[in-house]
C-alpha cells in the first residue's frame, strides 16, 4: 500500500513537471536594470508605505538570483542579462557569447567614438539568446528599452559582441539583410523601442556628432524592410498593427528619467517620449498579431544610471514607472488570457547596486528625508551631532572630508545625491543576490536561490524548447 501512494505521488510530480514546460504560448520578461532589494523596499516606501505593495511585490512565485558573471563576483549588466538571454557564463562586458570570449577594447571610428568592434572571429563564438529560439520558433519578438537601443541589456536580446561598447556593432546586427546583420534573428526582431538614434544614422558634423562614421542610415534601411520607423510617441500610437516597428525617441543618449519626462515642462526630448507602460502596451499590440505567441523583453534601465549617480529619487521614480509597466501588462495580457493560462510573466533585475537603509528610522517618515527616530521622532544625530538621511550609498562620488547636518529641503530634492561610504568618481553595481518575481504560466518553476543562467532554462521549458 506504502509503495503504491509513493509511485502515485511520483507519477504526480512527474505529470506536474510535464505540464510545467511549454505552458506558454507567450513571455514577457520584465529586467529593472540595478534594481536590487533595497531598491525595490525603498520604491515601495517611496511610492506606497510601508505597509504598501508594489505590483510586482504581487505576483505569487518568487525567488533570489546569483548574479555573478564568469570573472567577477560583481557583473556588469552585460553578462547578466545575457546569462538569463543565453543560459552561459560570460565575462564582464560580453554579450551573448561563449564563456572563453575576451572582452577586446573598441577603438575610436573616424570621427573619434569610442563605439568600434574588435572581436575577432577567433576570440568566442556567439549562443543562442531566447529570442533568437523564440524567432525559430515562429513567434513574433521584441525587446524594448528606456535606454539606448544598443545599451547592454537590450543588446544581449538580439546581438553578439565581445566589448558592449561596440555600440554601432550592435545597431548593424539588427538590421535585416544589411553588412553585420545576425542572421539568427531570420526576417528581424519584430519590436524595437528605445534611445539612441545616433547608432542607427550618419555622421553630420552639425547636427549628428556621434552618428555613424560608415555613413549607413540603417533607420532608411529598415524602412526598406518593412518596418515602421518613429521618432516620438505620437509616431508610435499611428502604427499600424501587421509591419514590423522601431521606435528610437531620443537622437542621441538613453530616455529621459521618468521624474524629468513627466517634469512641468519637460526635459529635453521628455515631451515626445512614451513611458515604458505605454511602450509595453503598444509593444503587446504589436506583437499579438502573431497568432503562434511572442517574446517580449521590456527593461527598465534608468534605475541603474540614476543609482551610479547616487541620485536615489530619480532611481525610485524609474522603478515606480516600471513597476506601472508591469501592472499595464497584467492588465493587457488579462484582457484575452484571464488566468494567464498562455501566458508567462518573469520580473527581476541583472544585479544590485550599494544602496542602503542608515539608522532606524520612524515608521511613516518620507523615505527619501533625513532619518528621525523611531521611538522620538526626533532627526537621528551621527557620533558628531549631524543629521543623516535614511538613505546612504556603499560608495560613490558624495563622501564629503567632514560631514556636515542634512536638512530636509536638501534631502528631499530633485537634485540631491545620498552621501557615500568610499569615495569613487561613480557608485558601482552590487555583488547581492536580486529578486525574481513570476506569475503565469510556467510560473512555478520560479523558486528557491537559483543562477542567473538557470532563469534561461525555465524561460525555454516553459516555451516548450
Amino acid at each position: 500500500m506504502k509503495h503504491t501512494i509513493i509511485a502515485a505521488a511520483l507519477a504526480l510530480g512527474f505529470a506536474s513537471a510535464a505540464n510545467a514546460a511549454g505552458e506558454a504560448k507567450n513571455i514577457i520578461f520584465f529586467l529593472g536594470d540595478g534594481m536590487g532589494p533595497s531598491t525595490i523596499t525603498a520604491s515601495r516606501i517611496f511610492k506606497y508605505g510601508e505597509d504598501g505593495s508594489l505590483t510586482m511585490d504581487k505576483l505569487e512565485r518568487t525567488a533570489r538570483v546569483k548574479t555573478y558573471s564568469y570573472d567577477a563576483q560583481t557583473t556588469d549588466s552585460a553578462p547578466s542579462m545575457a546569462a538569463y538571454m543565453t543560459g552561459v557564463k560570460m565575462a564582464n562586458e560580453v554579450i551573448s557569447m561563449t564563456s572563453e570570449t575576451v572582452a577586446t577594447s573598441p577603438s575610436k571610428d573616424a570621427n573619434g567614438n569610442l563605439t568600434v568592434d574588435n572581436c575577432a572571429s577567433t576570440n568566442g563564438k556567439s549562443v543562442p539568446t531566447i529570442l533568437e529560439l523564440a524567432k525559430a520558433k515562429g513567434k513574433a519578438v521584441g525587446s524594448i528599452t528606456t535606454t539606448e537601443l544598443t545599451h547592454a541589456t537590450p543588446a544581449a536580446t538580439f546581438s553578439h559582441i565581445c566589448n558592449r561598447n561596440a555600440q554601432y556593432a550592435i545597431a548593424a546586427q539588427a538590421v535585416p539583410g544589411g553588412a553585420g546583420y545576425n542572421s539568427a534573428l531570420g526576417d528581424g526582431v519584430d519590436v524595437l523601442m528605445g534611445g539612441g538614434r545616433n547608432h542607427f544614422t550618419p555622421y553630420d558634423a552639425a547636427t549628428n556628432k556621434t552618428g555613424r562614421a560608415d555613413g549607413r542610415n540603417l533607420l532608411t534601411e529598415l524602412a526598406a524592410k518593412g518596418y515602421t520607423v518613429a521618432a516620438t510617441k505620437a509616431e508610435m500610437n499611428a502604427a499600424a498593427n501587421g509591419k514590423k516597428f522601431i521606435g528610437l525617441y531620443s537622437s542621441r543618449s538613453h530616455l529621459e528619467y521618468e521624474l524629468d519626462r513627466t517634469a512641468t515642462p519637460p526635459v529635453g526630448e521628455g515631451a515626445n517620449q512614451p513611458s515604458l507602460a505605454e511602450m509595453t502596451v503598444k509593444a503587446m499590440d504589436l506583437l499579438s498579431q502573431n497568432s503562434n505567441g511572442y517574446f517580449l523583453m521590456v527593461e527598465g534601465g534608468r534605475i541603474d544610471h540614476a543609482l551610479h549617480g547616487t541620485n536615489a529619487k530619480r532611481a525610485l521614480t524609474d522603478t515606480i514607472a516600471f513597476d506601472d509597466a508591469i501592472k499595464a501588462a497584467l492588465d493587457k495580457a488579462k484582457l484575452t488570457d484571464p488566468t494567464l493560462a498562455n501566458t508567462l510573466i518573469v520580473v527581476t533585475a541583472d544585479h544590485d547596486h550599494t544602496l542602503a537603509f542608515n539608522g532606524y528610522g520612524k515608521r511613516g517618515n518620507p523615505i527619501l528625508d533625513i532619518n528621525r527616530d523611531y521611538k522620538t521622532g526626533q532627526p537621528s544625530k551621527d557620533a558628531d551631532g549631524n543629521t543623516y538621511t535614511t538613505l546612504v550609498f556603499g560608495n560613490g562620488p558624495n563622501r564629503p572630508n567632514t560631514r556636515n547636518s542634512v536638512d530636509s529641503a536638501t534631502a528631499l530634492s530633485d537634485n540631491y545625491l545620498q552621501e557615500t561610504g568610499v569615495k569613487l568618481s561613480s557608485e558601482t553595481h552590487g555583488g547581492g543576490d536580486v529578486k525574481l518575481f513570476a506569475t503565469g504560466a510556467g510560473a512555478k518553476t520560479f523558486k528557491g536561490t537559483i543562477d542567473n543562467t538557470k532563469v534561461f532554462t525555465l524561460l525555454k521549458s516553459a516555451f516548450g524548447f
